[in-house]
């Protein structure tokens, strides 16, 4: 039998289209079309704005696209795979291999190497702000005259980041602060002071103005700079990391500020951490249950009902650690907690000698390491900078 007629005849009996299949198409974007996409974003700018992004200290996302834009650039596969999607030629920068010192020094468009004492964070070609004052000036690197009392603190941090005390995250924006030390181009820096000047308002014709003011910045060749904060954000940004707290040191910290107490000092309360000594099997079986609590009152008068009330499950507890707290607001500390590890809570219904369901909300799972390790953070005003990582247990740089 021929075969072609044979096909041809089963396609046409076909009558309900069953061998009319067509290839799905996948709604996820792989790679090159993301790259495609975000290239896209260019194009549009530079069609809304007849000029290519620029490094625009007031604008975030020109900033983004300036960034995207160089990085493609520097990349010779990304931009041949570009090519026919550049039709504005933002591409074409016509940039020439470096293969001598000579070309380094004439490819030096920054003026980076010019002998003018020029500092890291000095910018040049970008517009300045239209309402800053005359007065206000660009920020310069000079001799730190007390870079003694730095210079060990320098060695310690380099020592920690060798050997995992601390971790080096990358910097997100209006997250600068006092006493954290920064990387910038392989720099490492130390915020030592930040002086608010401008707080962060609107104008009567609903202009934004932001928080803003001198910094002082150590750095560790011995240099130091006094550049505006919102500055040093834009930099850091673009090109920075964070260096995390020593962990070790945190502890320590947090100790002192719970054992430094004398006469004048007011007590606030208790916060408490307790284990279940609950018999059900759903509750045994859980890893990691800690209640987090408060009580103005002595631990011990606050859970000796325990068994009999909702909020700690209907049973006996143990007392894992508790804290006296002095001049500060425990319930609040409480709060920051429960907040902290939300993600974590128990969810279980208890009920009480009448019948009635409970969902108690102080417990979670975490832990005992992690929790202790999250109230140093809060103490400390850095939990801001952290998350709890509910899968890993463990808690993580934002």
């Amino acid at each position: 039998m021929d075969r072609n007629k044979l096909l041809n005849e089963i396609f046409d009996s076909d009558e309900l289209g069953l061998l009319n299949i067509k290839p799905s198409s996948s709604p996820v974007r792989n790679e090159d079309e993301r790259l495609v996409a975000s290239f896209s974003e260019i194009n549009l700018f530079y069609e809304r704005n007849n000029r290519e992004p620029e490094y625009e200290e007031d604008d975030v996302f020109e900033l983004q696209l300036y960034s995207r834009l160089k990085s493609i650039r520097e990349n010779s596969i990304k931009s041949e795979m570009l090519k026919e999607h550049d039709i504005y030629g933002l591409l074409n920068n016509s940039s020439k291999p470096i293969t001598s010192l000579e070309d380094i020094f004439n490819d030096d468009s920054l003026g980076l190497l010019n002998d003018d004492d020029t500092g890291l964070f000095d910018l040049k070609n970008v517009q300045k702000f239209k309402d800053r004052e005359s007065t206000d000036f660009v920020a310069r690197r000079r001799p730190c005259k007390d870079f003694h009392l730095f210079e060990s603190k320098f060695k310690e941090v380099q020592s920690d980041i060798k050997n995992g005390k601390r971790t080096i995250v990358d910097f997100k924006i209006d997250n600068l602060r006092e006493g954290t030390y920064y990387i910038h181009n392989g720099v490492l820096f130390f915020v030592e002071k930040i002086e608010i000047t401008k707080k962060d308002h609107y104008k009567e014709d609903g202009t934004r103005v932001r928080e803003d003011g001198r910094t002082r910045c150590i750095f560790e060749n011995g240099t130091e700079s006094n550049m505006l904060k919102r500055s040093v954000e834009k930099i850091l940004y673009v090109n920075g990391k964070v260096v995390s707290h020593n962990k070790e040191r945190s502890n320590e910290e947090f100790l002192e500020k719970f054992s430094d107490v004398n006469e004048e000092d007011q007590a606030a309360g208790h916060i408490y951490i307790l284990r279940s000594k609950s018999e059900k099997q759903e509750i045994k079986e859980i890893n990691n249950l800690f209640k987090i609590g408060f009580s103005k009152s002595s631990v011990e008068e606050r859970i000796k009902n325990a068994n009999q009330e909702p909020t700690y499950l209907m049973a006996d507890v143990r007392i894992v650690m508790a804290y006296q707290c002095y001049n500060m607001n425990p319930q609040k500390l409480e709060q920051l907690l429960h907040g902290f590890f939300g993600k974590s809570c128990l969810n279980i219904d208890v009920f009480d000698k009448n019948g009635n369901r409970h969902t108690p909300r102080e417990w979670f799972i975490a832990p005992l390491n992690v929790i202790e390790e999250a109230i140093q953070y809060i103490i400390a005003g850095s939990i801001i900078h952290y998350r709890y990582d509910e899968v890993n247990e463990e808690i993580i740089e934002k």
